[in-house]
Order: structure tokens, then C-alpha cells, then sequence
């Protein structure tokens, strides 16, 4: 277990900006980690996953612990399902194409997702119908105060949209070591129904989908719409959709009639952020070396070396501009550090 000093975390954020580690150890076992809570106890920590959704505005002055524990292991399984958990550091879109391999249905949806397995449960990932939450059993974390291994059921974490526990009441407490999933082995239940993906396989001449034909149709869709973070400098969707009440919804709609909208429940209706950005004017513009995505309004990126205050500034511009025009607060659904 190294201590590395003064080390650029560009390679480690999937943003791709230049911020400097005062400190830096790689994580590679559980234990590595108990070893390291336990000597720097009375350090500032900071606890870096995959780095895909983060926005990093200035220098960590603390000790970065990077979170890369490796494994996949099949925990049980029975004719219809099977439990597997995946260690932290495992990348997740590359944790989704195992199980495809294996035939495990249940995540296929959440293709090409960025980040790692570790902080899937905390922003309680989601993607065409599709949530974590749909197929998760458990994870184990460490409580950092005591290193203690606790395990949180799937009550335990309190999920919501983009929410868990682990950003609220146990936020900054725990870090996650691995998690369990059911996933189907046979009889898979496709989610097809949502956005484009039965366009896409229509697109594709897929008469019987299968989950792997799903998987490939979600990358499609992401492909044509999303950037490569290690093309351009990006952390996904950077705001959530909003939702609103009801007679909200009613005067929003009497304004703007073609206002895209899902109904959530009967008095909540969730608005696309994306629609509401690129009405706002921002989709495709620039600003120098950062900006909008031109295909997709949801996604600020950073096109060269831009850095995290000018990237800040302007989602706080199409804040106020969302807010001025519709009367709607669109939060980040990127963690700003």
C-alpha cells in the first residue's frame, strides 16, 4: 500500500479535468482498505470510485483512497435466477457484458452506463426503465469510523430517483466494498417499452429479442446521443429530470402545450431536463473550451483542459435560466466537489 504525493487525478474523472491528490493510495483489497482507515484515521479522506459522476472544481487537499477492488463471484443460483456479486472497482458497463456472457438477465438496460459497480447503489443508477433498485439484494460497506463490515439490504438503502441512503443519512459514513444482485437465468423479463429501444430493434431486424439484443440496442441509443468520456470530457446526464405537481404541470402545459412528460403518480409529473435545457437555448453551445452537447442538452462537457469552475458556472447558468423561463429548479445529479 504506496502513498503517492501530488497526483493528477485527470486520468481518474471521467470529466477529464486536471485537479491535483495531496495524497493517493489504490485500494485494491478490502483489507487494504481496513489498513488504511485504520493508520489514517486522522486524515481528511476523500473516497474515489470509477470518477464518472463528479465534477472536481479545485485540488483534493486529503488522502484520495481510489476504490479498486476487483471480482465477480456467483453467490447462489437455482432453474430461474441467480445472486452474483461484483466487487467494487469492477467497471460496470464491462460487469453488464459478463452477465450477458453468462446469459444473467436483469441489467441489460443499464448498458454503457459510466463508473464502477461500487457507486451504482449510492445515485441508485438507472437508465430505460431500468433502476438498480429493480435487481438488488444487498452490499457490503465498511463504516469508516470503526472499519466494521456492514451489510445493507435493499430496505436498508432507502432508494429513490438518484437516491439512497448513501447520500443521505449515511453519506460520508460507508464505503462500499461489493454488491449483490438477482438476475434472471431464464424467462427474462425485456423492458423494451421505454424511449427508442423498439425503434432500435425494429432499426436493427430483430423480430424475438433476446437481453443481449436489448443491451445492444440501449448502446446504440447511447452512442447516438451520449459522447465517449475518453473522447470528450463528460459525466453523463448532469441534471436530473425534474417532477412537479400536478397543477404545476397544468399551467406549465397551458404555456408550452408540447412539453414532453411522464406521469409519475397522480398528482406528480416528471419533465425532461433535456427538453427543458435545450428550449432554455443551451443544446450544442460552446463556450470556449467546454459547453452543451450538441446531441444531447443533458450533458455539459469538456471538449479541452476546461476546468471545473468554468464548467460549474455554467450549469448554474442553465439553473437560472430553467428557473426563469419554466419556473422549474432542475438539480445536479453530478456530485460537485
Amino acid at each position: 500500500m504506496t502513498v503517492r504525493e501530488n497526483i493528477s487525478l485527470k486520468p481518474y474523472n471521467t470529466f477529464g479535468i486536471d485537479v491535483k491528490a495531496k495524497k493517493f493510495i489504490e485500494i485494491n483489497t478490502v483489507n487494504d482498505l481496513k489498513l488504511a482507515l485504520n493508520k489514517f484515521q486522522k486524515e481528511k479522506l476523500f473516497i474515489l470510485g470509477g470518477g464518472s459522476n463528479m465534477l472536481l472544481t479545485k485540488d483534493i487537499d486529503a488522502l484520495v483512497l481510489h476504490i479498486n477492488i476487483k471480482g465477480i463471484e456467483v453467490i447462489s443460483e437455482n432453474d430461474t435466477h441467480v445472486t452474483i456479486q461484483a466487487h467494487a472497482g469492477e467497471n460496470w458497463h464491462e460487469f453488464v457484458l459478463w452477465c450477458l456472457k453468462n446469459n444473467f438477465g436483469g441489467i441489460e438496460n443499464l448498458s454503457l452506463i459510466p463508473g464502477n459497480v461500487g457507486t451504482a447503489p449510492i445515485q441508485n443508477i438507472g437508465a430505460y426503465g431500468v433502476e438498480l433498485k429493480d435487481v438488488f439484494v444487498s452490499c457490503n460497506a465498511i463504516e469508516i469510523a470503526t472499519q466494521n463490515i456492514v451489510t445493507f439490504s435493499k430496505s436498508d438503502c432507502n432508494f429513490g430517483y438518484r437516491e439512497s441512503v448513501f447520500k443521505q443519512n449515511a453519506k460520508g459514513k460507508y464505503i462500499i466494498t461489493s454488491v449483490c444482485f438477482s438476475l434472471t437465468k431464464s424467462k427474462h423479463n425485456l423492458h423494451t417499452g421505454y424511449g427508442a429501444i423498439t425503434a432500435q430493434l425494429e432499426k436493427m431486424d430483430v423480430k424475438k429479442p433476446t437481453i443481449s439484443h436489448v443491451s445492444k440496442a440501449v448502446i446504440a441509443i447511447r452512442e447516438s446521443k451520449l459522447p465517449n468520456p475518453k473522447e470528450i470530457g463528460n459525466s453523463g446526464s448532469f441534471f436530473k429530470n425534474p417532477i412537479i405537481t400536478k397543477p404545476h404541470f397544468n399551467i406549465l402545459q397551458n404555456n408550452f402545450p408540447n412539453v414532453p412528460f411522464y406521469k409519475i403518480s397522480k398528482n406528480e409529473i416528471k419533465i425532461p431536463a433535456g427538453w427543458l435545457i435545450e428550449q432554455s437555448g443551451f443544446k450544442g453551445k460552446t463556450f470556449g473550451n467546454y459547453g452543451v452537447h450538441k446531441k444531447q442538452a443533458l450533458v455539459l462537457v469538456n471538449y479541452n483542459n476546461a476546468n471545473g469552475k468554468d464548467i460549474l458556472h455554467l450549469a448554474r447558468l442553465i439553473q437560472k435560466t430553467v428557473k426563469r423561463i419554466f419556473n422549474i429548479d432542475i438539480e445536479t445529479e453530478v456530485n460537485i466537489i
